[in-house]
């Protein structure tokens, strides 16, 4: 029986059995439906096989939604638990297992999906490629993210999950206060997560800016792309930190390092210094994709050039040197002294100056404009005075002596969320409708999308809001209970009626997938929103190769450009086109990562050097293997071409 305690859960609850219990028949009715609709061979051939950056883009968007709705039942809990005061819902322990696993799923395995998603189906297209530059390497990429999540999201019906919240302060983190796995699975899983994510950052570099269409010069990218590459390049520079931050976990809770402990010459605020170098760099990894997204939204549905463009890059690319220099806002009360604390409060407070830039722009884009209130731009207008509450609110953040107020209180988290939720959830949903027909040839409802839209901005608003009310009365985040006298109820009681309220907006999102993917027309054009950029002058659903004949580019709004009479984007004739071939490997690598990963948390160290071997084994096979892809020949295209409903040429 020994063995077998090291996989439970320390805490078993009534809801943990019913999670476990939930998990194996769904896993168990997903094998025999698959089985009985004889879809093993489609979907190995077609998925789990493929290279296509487009169907890689699906699945990070499939898995991004599944996290967002593990994420989402996170928070109800949370805020059903703090809906009344000395509520029994959960205990302490399960309170701290949620609230770290929600910061880390929302984050880490539900908005950096979502935006690589949307990255990897929407930049060849806007560059006029055929596809990523390591096409191999994008689907590596992908099924570590994915096993990654998995291991994580296991924990809490194996072992038990995370508990030292999503930051993973030392020494909390540390195995004398986290005795269970929990923050192995968190060392471990993120870290497999992670190196998928490096992998797509210098992916994504390589093809813009090799493989951008002729013509395109870099000041004649779309917005969106521009936002691509930057934020790309944040992550080839702050996530090696994250690497070496986990892998100095790892050492400190499996071989007994002390690089974290508060004795033998460790440093606890060596973990918080390393973890925010990554960590605010990756708040601005998931919203400068954002920033990318409403400029394409905004200039389409207000008919107007982009106002501002090289302004708008400049901004970007300031916001990205400045975020490398702000992590010690993170502990201002953490006794650095008032000189590293005024310098810190300066650098934050200028971040919001090349921000500022950005609002101006698309203020002034929307000026005049003939704006058309579709669900993508209804996002995208929600998003200016949200996020401007949540940026002043940062700056108030920023002053340090202030700060000692702020601090570690409800206050915090409402400016977090009126950040992170305008700024990167409802970009993603913008970008999601906006994109959506491009991928499927359908548009989703748009009644629907509204009445969801209503409903989750509303719900967000009723949630957060209060909670600056009661941070600023003294309510500490974290804390899972409080007694009556505080006061803290009613507000409470708000937040968790608006966070019903959001559960509502995202069941209409689901609603309106199912009711589209049903009932919606197929018959619309290859560029329904009248739009601007390059994704829009290839056929919906889009072909292997993308383009038929590579564009020709003569400014940053070409395809806009092409329909008013300017030059055609589309010379010459067809010629043969190379692509690359499937493969399995990348598939198998990411199982064996997961196996390689389980055996780590668990410490069993015969599966995991075997797992090791493995990896080197995928590793050799890559080396030696002689796989030159395929040609798609002329007949070919020009037959998918007039299947497509006409050529480009």
């Amino acid at each position: 029986m020994d063995y077998f305690d090291r996989f439970a859960v320390p805490h078993s609850s009534p809801m943990i059995v019913g999670s476990q219990i939930a998990i194996a028949v769904t896993v168990l009715a997903i094998l025999v439906g698959v089985t009985y609709f004889k879809k093993w061979g489609y979907l190995w051939r077609e998925w789990f096989t493929t290279v296509d950056h487009k169907r890689i883009g699906i699945m990070y968007i499939l898995a991004a939604l599944l996290m967002l709705f593990r994420g989402g039942a996170d928070a109800i809990l949370m805020r059903a638990q703090t809906a009344i005061p000395d509520n029994g819902l959960l205990d302490g322990q399960h309170y701290n297992e949620i609230f770290t696993t929600h910061g880390v799923v929302m984050i880490l395995f539900m908005a950096m999906p979502f935006i690589i998603g949307l990255m990897n189906i929407v930049t060849p297209l806007q560059i006029g490629a055929r596809d990523v530059a390591f096409p191999r390497l994008n689907a590596v990429s992908f099924w570590l993210f994915f096993w990654g999540a998995m291991l994580f999201n296991i924990s809490f019906v194996v072992g038990g999950s995370p508990d030292a919240g999503w930051t993973a302060y030392f020494p909390l983190a540390s195995v004398e206060f986290s005795e269970s796995v929990g923050m192995n699975y968190y060392a471990i899983a993120i870290q497999i997560a992670g190196i998928g994510t490096l992998m797509t950052g210098i992916n994504f570099i390589v093809t813009i800016l090799k493989m951008r269409a002729p013509g395109m010069t870099l000041m004649k990218m779309p917005m969106f792309t521009w936002s691509i590459l930057i934020t790309n390049l944040i992550i080839v520079f702050a996530f090696p930190v994250l690497t070496v931050a986990l892998a100095l976990m790892t050492m400190d809770r499996l071989f007994g390092t002390n690089f974290f402990t508060m004795a033998n010459g460790g440093s606890d605020m060596l973990w918080a210094n390393l973890f925010w170098i990554w960590g605010h760099p990756e708040v601005y990894i998931v919203i400068l994709p954002a920033f990318g997204i409403y400029s394409e939204i905004i200039s389409t549905f207000a008919r107007r050039n982009l106002y501002g463009y090289k302004s708008m890059v400049v901004s970007m690319v300031a916001i990205s040197v400045l975020s490398f220099v702000v992590w010690a806002h993170h502990f201002f009360t953490m006794g650095h002294g008032a000189m590293v604390n005024g310098i810190f409060s300066i650098t934050t407070m200028a971040i919001a100056v090349p921000t500022g830039i950005k609002i101006f722009n698309w203020l002034f884009t929307l000026w005049r404009g003939k704006i058309e209130f579709t669900v993508p731009m209804l996002y995208s207008l929600a998003f200016i005075p949200i996020f401007t509450i949540g940026g002043v609110t940062g700056v108030m953040l920023a002053m340090a002596s202030a700060d000692y107020q702020y601090h570690n209180t409800m206050f915090l988290v409402a400016h977090f969320h009126y950040v992170l939720i305008p700024g990167t959830v409802f970009s993603v949903l913008a970008g999601f409708t906006y994109w959506w027909p491009k991928i499927f040839n359908f548009q989703l409802s748009e009644r629907i999308g509204k009445w969801a839209f209503w409903f989750i901005v509303v719900g967000f608003n009723v949630t957060f809001f209060p909670m600056f009310i009661t941070g600023l009365d003294g309510q500490a985040r974290r804390m899972y209970t409080y007694s009556e006298a505080t006061g803290y109820g009613p507000l409470n009681m708000l937040s968790f009626v608006g966070a019903l309220g959001l559960l509502i907006g995202f069941a209409f999102l689901v609603y309106n997938i199912y009711w589209s993917t049903r009932y919606a027309p197929r018959n619309i054009t290859s560029d329904p929103w009248n739009a601007r950029s390059l994704e829009w002058a290839t056929h919906s659903p889009v072909p292997e190769y993308n383009f038929a004949i590579v564009p020709e580019v003569d400014s940053s709004q070409a395809f806009w450009d092409s329909k008013n009479n300017g030059p055609a984007l589309f010379k010459g004739k067809y010629k043969e086109i190379h692509m690359p071939n499937n493969s399995g490997v990348p598939f198998v690598l990411g199982i064996i990562f997961f196996v390689w990963g389980f055996a780590m948390v668990f410490s069993m160290w015969i599966f995991a050097i075997i797992a090791t071997l493995g990896i080197f084994a995928c590793m050799a096979h890559r080396s030696f293997e002689k796989d030159h892809g395929h040609h798609i020949s002329v007949e070919e295209i020009e037959e998918t071409e007039k299947k497509l409903r006409g050529a480009n040429a």
